[in-house]
């Protein structure tokens, strides 16, 4: 690990961590175990591939792969070249494909499970790259590289760009640089507060899973292997459910989950015993969760449930810890917790303007890792970051104790009448009643009323929903506008490719139902 000109930028902590301890193992994976130092060895292999392939500093790379060792060892060796990486997640439509391909990249590194033929038509001209057999690509892996591991990226240069999932309308690119990854809460363990000391220890064998194209998988695994852990990677061939079997089969000590996988593993549990006395921390994020249900969690799973609120954009942005939910009061369950230090919030009303204390307004933030703007549309860029802030289009209020609640976004509004209604509101009185387990709001187009709402909500265990008491629960704390003009009941939501409630397939349920 000699010949450092770097000054410490990402992944330099990575890679020392990594040098540290090289007989420790680092991943398991199936029936391999692959040391700390092995996978250094993969880095460096990969890195000089991609090096002899004409890659450097402020070049574009996507990576199209699975979830192994050496898909990791990819995404680490680009960022020691000062690449542009771009990670592609699975279930994006073929135009979304397309666009994510057509941002200025010089090559597409691929594994054989990956590679489809809508990924070799869509590539077009960009050369493919393979790691191990495929039928695609050169395989890098095959590749001599001689030569240091050497840090070669510029801190101006964009780093990740990470696509949004898409909820809120076409995906978009989120630019971080590699001074903002460098900056990044789990790349400093210097700087870790003991909360992030604690994680990290808790993460120790951290389950890894789903997609490394998602920046929360990478950074929770970066954690726990700069922390000293063994990231675990499910046997792909065993059918049942990941969660609670893989946490028990493995030992499991940290996993990431959304909320969606927080309630299965709960109805789970209701019906069967599971082991989990391995577990120290389950970070629960992605959309909120019901104050019920995440009571229900911290009493099945013990004091280990975190609830992590954070954007594409602006990465990680607050926690609700255990010892916050321990202390109470019950209240505590229906906020995202603390903003991590790193993180100074403003809640500003619809003028830019900010608001008092417990008073309601769009979440604005600054952070020295959030991005740095939307790749290749400026507009959209100067709308979202203003003064060195980040507008999150959150609606949220800070309490006495710093605590942060959400409310909803400030785009997810229905207009009825001419009056302004917003979804999360109507969704959180939907939730609070007794019979109901979670609530969903749409809005649709409506000749009479401009638009129109509708809810959808899944019955809690046991109960039956009188849709009459909710729609006056509704009207008591809201007002008549925001009364859902039907009420569905619906077994379970339908969740997307990105592991959130998916609201688009509620919506298009309806329109589906209106031309029949």
């Amino acid at each position: 690990m000699q010949d450092r000109p770097d000054d410490g930028l990402f992944p330099r902590a990575l890679l020392d961590a990594l040098a540290s301890a090289p007989e420790t193992p680092a991943f398991e994976h199936g029936d391999r175990t692959v040391s700390r130092g092995a996978l250094l060895e993969t880095i460096r292999r990969v890195a000089g591939a991609l090096r002899a392939a004409g890659l450097g500093p402020g070049q574009g790379v996507a990576l199209v792969t699975s979830v192994s060792p050496e898909a990791f060892a990819a995404r680490v060796a680009a960022y020691t070249l000062g690449c542009r990486v771009v990670g592609v997640r699975p279930g994006y439509t073929a135009g979304q494909l397309a666009a994510m391909l057509d941002a200025d990249l010089a090559a597409i590194v691929v594994d054989g499970p990956s590679v489809t033929p809508e990924l070799i038509a869509e590539a077009g001209a960009v050369p493919l790259l393979s790691l191990g057999e495929s039928p695609a690509g050169e395989d890098l892996l095959a590749r001599a590289a001689d030569g240091p591991l050497t840090v070669r990226g510029r801190p101006g240069d964009v780093a990740r760009l990470t696509y949004t999932s898409g909820s809120t309308g076409r995906p978009k690119g989120c630019a971080q640089t590699y001074q903002a990854l460098t900056a990044h809460w789990a790349h400093r363990p210097a700087a870790w507060t003991p909360e992030l000391v604690r994680m990290a220890h808790d993460f120790e064998r951290c389950l890894v899973f789903g997609t490394l194209a998602s920046p929360v998988v990478m950074d929770w695994a970066t954690l726990s292997l700069i922390g000293g852990g063994t990231c675990v990677i499910p046997d792909p061939g065993d059918r049942r459910p990941l969660f609670p079997y893989a946490l028990e089969r493995h030992r499991i000590t940290g996993t990431i989950m959304t909320v969606p996988r927080l309630y299965q593993l709960l109805d789970v549990l209701r019906e069967e015993a599971a082991d989990l006395g391995s577990l120290r921390a389950v970070m629960v994020s992605g959309s909120p969760v019901n104050p019920r249900r995440l009571a229900e969690a911290v009493e099945r799973l013990g004091p280990v449930v975190y609830q992590g609120y954070g954007q594409s954009e602006a990465g990680l942005i607050s926690v609700l810890t255990p010892d916050l939910i321990a202390a109470g009061p019950a209240a505590v369950l229906a906020s995202v917790g603390r903003p991590l230090p790193f993180v100074d919030i403003e809640v500003r009303d619809e003028s830019g303007r900010p608001v008092g204390m417990g008073e309601t307004g769009e979440i604005w933030l600054r952070s020295p890792y959030m991005m740095s703007g939307y790749w290749g549309d400026p507009a959209q860029t100067a709308e979202t970051l203003r003064d060195g802030l980040l507008r999150t289009r959150d609606l949220g209020r800070l309490d006495e104790r710093g605590l942060l609640h959400l409310v909803g976004r400030s785009r997810d509004v229905i207009i009825v009448n001419a009056e302004v209604c917003y979804a999360g509101p109507i969704e959180s009185v939907l939730a609070d009643h007794p019979d109901v387990d979670q609530a969903y709001v749409v809005g649709t187009p409506d000749e009479r009323t401009g638009e129109a709402i509708h809810a959808f909500v899944v019955p809690a265990e046991g109960r039956t929903p009188d849709l009459g008491a909710l729609a006056r629960a509704v009207r008591e704390r809201l007002g008549a506008a925001s009364v859902p003009e039907t009420i569905t009941v619906i077994s379970e939501a339908p969740v997307a490719a990105s592991g959130k409630f998916d609201k688009r397939a509620l919506r298009s349920g309806l329109e589906d139902r209106g031309k029949r």
